[in-house]
């Protein structure tokens, strides 16, 4: 998995085994070597590359495209939980490893936002009365 997720990421970025080894501070061959399997790059060195492509360490070590639909690595805090079904009432499951991320646990309120563009958003209510007191509170601070 990690080879296959070094030559991935690599690609993506459009960078070389070169590019990587100079950032990384390897040779060229080492970063060979892991993209073939041959090597793992040892802890300090994951964490670098884990950076570069800015994915989780976790991510560039088990990711699998096939667990996810195909997807390739996702950006580190983004996430492809799968699909869901929509009931006839409406409703759907969040997917497990979502609610578990995200700690949404059974009696918890959520808020659906929605936007004709983009789509929908569903949020744990006390995080949206939580930014609605500190906008009223004047203590938002924008980027």
């Amino acid at each position: 998995m990690f080879h296959d997720n070094l030559i991935t990421l690599r690609k993506m970025k459009n960078m070389t085994q070169e590019d990587i080894a100079d950032i990384v501070g390897v040779s060229r061959q080492s970063v060979a070597k892991w993209e073939t399997g041959e090597t793992v790059p040892d802890l300090n060195k994951c964490k670098k590359l884990a950076e570069i492509f800015e994915v989780s360490l976790d991510d560039l070590a088990n990711y699998k495209s096939e667990d996810s639909m195909g997807m390739p690595l996702p950006p580190k805090g983004k996430h492809l939980f799968g699909m869901v079904t929509v009931g006839d009432k409406g409703q759907i499951v969040i997917p497990a490893k979502a609610r578990k991320i995200f700690e949404i646990s059974p009696g918890d309120q959520l808020v659906v936002l929605g936007d004709e563009r983009q789509g929908l958003a569903i949020m744990k209510s006390e995080s949206i009365l939580a930014f609605a007191d500190a906008v009223r509170n004047g203590t938002v601070v924008q980027e």
